[in-house]
């Protein structure tokens, strides 16, 4: 087994185990909080109400992950296709599914301009590869083929598994974050709602820590097995360098759109710079504070990216030829 696979899989392993220990605390942490509360308020059956608020957390976990290529298709508002409706397209895929040795993916589309291409699946055999028409139209034939070849390594990888897996944390804690936040006057309700707040923001930092950490390391893996499958690490190089022109050019409310799948795209699709909207009468003063956010914004990509710098890859890829 050549070394940088040796070195994924071990990652792959210390990203599971971090989901696990994520997962559990998490869950301990929502026994704790409705404990807490009932304890306060003297309900005799505590243990009880505690355990039944865990119960049903871990049954939403159970479904969110049952349900997660559909959620992922959903984020990417992408629809699938067949080998009537897109016979190219599933030519290519078939080819190249062929070349890596790996089932053939079902293929969906997605209709957004901003370039996304992801390979996601619980199963090697049930595996999703979603493309947007942005990447579709940017690219010629063998750049194509070339990010069909990235996305489906990914699966002879087998971290598209793994990645499917340890993204269900972060989308977890987003998702019951977004929920608390909608609660208009909570009430006696924030003695609930405030403590899992901040174990919902807990969980986030953690889970996109662990996620970033594995996704960098996979995305140099699936480069490396693409360029050998297709003979062309040029072809990979130039379509990256494409997409990445592709991204910067893509509005950031439409990137903001895609950023649920950004990790598991072949590119970063979160904006480089957080939007600046000018204010005042003449739109010519600064919104406060700018340079502090503009700040946490670049501090927060350095935590929490998902990618390695795009030019570092096409660098690799050179060195390949």
């Amino acid at each position: 087994m050549p070394a940088g696979l040796t070195a994924l899989r071990i990652r792959m392993v210390a990203a599971l185990v971090g989901l696990g220990v994520v997962t559990v605390a998490f869950l301990a942490g929502v026994w704790a909080v409705f404990y807490g509360v009932c304890v306060l308020f003297d309900v005799g059956i505590a243990a009880q109400v505690a355990f039944g608020a865990t119960a049903v957390t871990l049954v939403t976990i159970g479904a969110l992950e049952y349900r997660q290529i559909e959620t992922i298709e959903h984020l990417a508002d992408a629809h699938r296709v067949d080998r009537e409706t897109a016979p190219a397209l599933s030519e290519t895929a078939t080819r190249v599914a062929a070349q890596l040795d790996v089932p053939e993916p079902t293929i969906a589309v997605s209709e957004r301009d901003a370039p996304e291409a992801m390979a996601v699946g619980l199963r090697p055999n049930a595996v999703h590869l979603v493309l947007s028409l942005g990447t579709i139209e940017a690219l010629d034939d063998d750049e194509l083929e070339a990010v069909i070849a990235h996305e489906l390594a990914h699966v002879g990888n087998r971290d598209a598994i793994v990645m499917t897996l340890v993204s269900l944390p972060v989308v977890l804690a987003d998702g019951l974050g977004s929920r608390i936040d909608r609660i208009e006057n909570p009430g006696m309700m924030a003695l609930v709602t405030v403590p899992l707040r901040a174990l919902s923001g807990g969980v986030w930092i953690v889970g996109r820590t662990i996620t970033a950490r594995f996704s960098r390391a996979r995305e140099l893996a699936a480069d490396r097995a693409a360029a050998e499958a297709t003979g062309s690490p040029a072809a990979l190089a130039s379509a990256l360098r494409r997409l990445d022109r592709e991204i910067a050019d893509t509005p950031n409310r439409d990137l903001r759109e895609a950023a649920g799948v950004s990790s598991l795209s072949i590119l970063s699709l979160e904006p480089a710079e957080p939007e600046k909207v000018m204010l005042g009468p003449d739109g010519a003063t600064e919104p406060s504070y700018w340079w502090l956010r503009a700040r946490l914004h670049r501090l927060e990509r350095f935590l929490f990216a998902t990618h390695p710098p795009t030019e570092e890859r096409i660098d690799a890829l050179a060195d390949r030829e």
